[in-house]
């Protein structure tokens, strides 16, 4: 493997369906055992919090955003790609076979890799905001209700001379 860096990027690793949480606890034991914590230096399997209606009743479960996928931070080098290549449940990287191909920084930041921030909302309920994008885009609203955890803000937007509710995601509005 020419071209080594020794910049920690984001590669992505296809690993059997379901093992994913197997696949990356295995490969932070191979990096703990063989002291690599600084070449690999972060493993995750991304989740979400999705509602499920079971029995009637409706609550909250942890389901995989990537099925078939561990995210790796790691220095690509030869030591570091034998270790993921040779972890049980794993079949290798995302890329042409012989070389493993980052994600960019727009991808990292699309799928939420990175944790970001904490989104800071600078509106409250009862004031008035513009719609900055989406199918409502240019319309104003009166917010009502603001969800931090679903990024979600409840509207009033006066459509064709009435009052209708509305909700978008918090990214979309902007104070007037």
């Amino acid at each position: 493997m020419e071209d080594q860096s020794n910049e920690a990027l984001w590669y992505v690793v296809h690993t059997y369906s379901g093992y994913e949480n197997k696949v990356a606890t295995d490969l932070a034991k191979m990096v703990e055992n063989r002291r690599l914590q600084d070449l690999i230096c972060e493993i995750k399997v991304p989740t979400e919090m999705v509602p499920e209606i079971k029995d009637g009743k409706e609550r909250m479960v942890e389901r995989k955003l990537f099925p078939g996928y561990v995210l790796v931070k790691m220095v690509m080098n030869d030591d570091t790609w034998y270790v993921v290549r040779n972890t049980r449940g794993c079949t290798g990287f995302v890329g042409p076979a012989s070389k493993p191909v980052p994600l960019t920084a727009e991808e990292v930041e699309k799928m939420g890799v990175e944790a970001k921030a904490p989104l800071t909302v600078d509106f409250a309920a009862g004031d008035s905001v513009q719609i900055t994008s989406g199918p409502l885009e240019g319309f104003m609203g009166v917010v009502e209700e603001i969800n931090t955890e679903t990024f979600k803000v409840k509207l009033k937007v006066n459509m064709f001379g009435r009052e209708t509710p509305a909700e978008v995601d918090i990214a979309q509005v902007e104070p007037l």
